[in-house]
């Protein structure tokens, strides 16, 4: 691994502003903030016949109801599922929760497998993608007909997409402290949200260099594309297409996209404005969609006919949140209370990683996200959004050409000076949170693997190495002549191997066993409660 920095670091311009949080904030008194990020990543799987087909079994009951479930959960599909973990200040906690909600799955889903990564495996069109069910009560129901809308929008195909969501949040103590360090008088809440929005602007501007780095969407199976679109794409080997330097097709135009939300422009400028223009796009009906009849012969076919039919279906690659109370709308608690946690989004399942996710990465995405947090960040005009997607899409499309450049404070620059240049900026964080948690931070000890350097340095060797990505990793193994849905069907063989050699104690069995139950029951009792009819409840919903 290299130790050394391809700039030197005093070659880096640092903001102003960074500097000064830098000096302010690295001291023992406020080492403990750094120690107590808290974290908690959401990550996605099909389940997968033997033949490497989308599963049509219903959720399985022994892993609980998936509506009331905390922990295990499905996204669009019935297919599709989802892992949480609970807030978390321990990486290796959230991990290893990830691990087991991984192993008891598998255990639990008789011959079928967890797909590896975020490409879908072989699919037979939109039907062969079954609609997840979450039972009869109306909030079940209404989170079913969102996704009958989805399926109208945009087809069930797109939806079959996996993903990983990290979210980020600093301790509560750290902000009236930040906030008087910072000289700053106002509403300890509109000054968190704030900040919290400077940070997500500055994700936005530099989210290019975590496609380059963990994008793993290289190729996907051609069913996934109609002919159409195949001519965008590149044949690599049998039934896979791609592009030779592809980062994450998953976040092209290949992936999500919308022509209705293409339409809009949510500003994450300030929380007014993004709460205006959210609440504009939830009220403002799209004329495509006013085809959609919402209820045919009974039965709902979409929410409403407006461009969102609720926030969620804003496809955006960070999101601004807030933990909900029962019955709290997002958008009224975001304005009420303001914002408590950002949410990553544009994150791939690296298929390498027994659960797509690894502390090596955790750990560096945190110095990324606070170095988005401790610089200057103005507001984004429209120009300089169109410099951003264009950025974004570039390395998404061909991120390991060598000849690649990058728009930087609007001029062009070569990718390899770009992503150096930004690590560099960002490396004073890593040896902050090595010295926040006591850890050596000299050069000679940047092979210690629970080390903040260790994982920046390992970015850095991507960087000048682009076969070390996840995608190239992927168009190694796939160039050899396999292909994708060979190679990931595979590796899910292999991990639920792995899985079943080092079985869960029966201690985590049963505690999961009783989740499993007491989600059913709470489902149960949901529905046996008293409940107004669908249309009015949806009425008000």
């Amino acid at each position: 691994m290299s130790s050394s920095f391809l700039f030197s670091p005093k070659e880096v311009s640092l903001s102003a502003l960074y500097k000064i949080n830098l000096q302010q904030l690295n001291t023992p008194e406020n080492y403990k903030f750094f120690r107590h990020i808290q974290r908690g990543i959401e990550k996605e799987g099909l389940r997968i016949t033997p033949l490497a087909a989308i599963a049509q079994t219903k959720h399985f009951p022994t892993l609980g109801a998936p509506l009331t479930h905390s922990y295990i959960t499905t996204d669009y599909s019935e297919a599709l599922l989802e892992f949480i973990t609970p807030v978390s200040t321990d990486i290796d906690d959230s991990i290893q929760l990830l691990q087991q909600l991984h192993q008891f799955t598998q255990t639990n889903i008789g011959d079928e497998y967890i797909w590896p990564t975020s490409m879908p495996c072989k699919l037979a069109g939109n039907n062969s993608i079954p609609i997840a069910q979450y039972g009869d009560s109306n909030l079940g129901q209404i989170k079913s007909i969102y996704r009958q809308g989805l399926s109208h929008r945009y087809g069930r195909i797109m939806q079959s997409i996996a993903g990983i969501h990290y979210n980020f949040s600093m301790p509560d103590d750290f902000w009236p402290h930040y906030q008087k360090l910072c000289r700053n008088h106002d509403d300890l809440s509109t000054y968190k949200s704030a900040r919290y929005l400077g940070m997500i602007r500055n994700i936005q501007r530099n989210s290019w260099l975590l496609s380059y780095l963990f994008g793993a969407s290289p190729v996907l199976d051609a069913s996934f594309i109609e002919n159409s679109q195949a001519q965008q794409l590149e044949t690599i080997s049998d039934n896979t297409l791609g592009l030779p330097f592809s980062t994450s097709l998953r976040m092209s135009d290949l992936g999500y996209q919308s022509k209705a939300q293409s339409s809009i422009n949510i500003s994450y400028n300030s929380l007014d404005e993004y709460l205006e223009d959210m609440t504009a796009a939830m009220q403002q009906s799209f004329p495509d969609y006013e085809k959609i009849e919402c209820k045919i012969e009974g039965k709902y076919q979409q929410l409403n006919s407006n461009i969102l039919q609720i926030e969620n279906e804003h496809y955006s690659d960070v999101r601004p949140k807030r933990v909900l109370q029962s019955g709290e709308k997002p958008l009224a608690a975001l304005q009420e209370k303001g914002i408590e946690y950002v949410e990553l989004r544009l994150l791939d399942i690296n298929p390498f990683l027994p659960v797509g996710i690894d502390e090596l990465q955790v750990r560096f995405l945190d110095s990324f996200l606070l170095y988005c947090l401790l610089t200057e960040s103005a507001g984004i005009s429209p120009q300089e959004l169109t410099t951003i997607k264009q950025n974004q899409q570039n390395v998404v499309l061909k991120g390991r050409d060598p000849t690649l450049q990058l728009n930087i404070s609007n001029e062009q620059i070569p990718f390899i000076q770009a992503a150096t240049q930004l690590l560099n900026a960002i490396q004073p964080i890593s040896t902050l949170l090595d010295q926040s948690q006591q850890r050596p931070t000299q050069s000679h000890q940047y092979n210690d693997v629970k080390s903040y350097q260790h994982a920046h340095l390992t970015q850095l060797d991507k960087v000048l190495n682009s076969d070390l990505t996840p995608s190239g990793q992927i168009m190694s193994v796939i160039n050899s002549g396999i292909s994708f849905t060979g190679v990931m069907l595979n590796i899910a063989k292999e991990n639920a191997i792995k899985w079943q050699k080092k079985p869960l104690s029966e201690a985590t069995i049963t505690q999961f066993n009783l989740l499993a139950t007491e989600s059913i029951q709470k489902q149960h009792q949901l529905e046996a409660s008293k409940q107004a009819p669908l249309d009015i409840f949806l009425q008000s919903y």
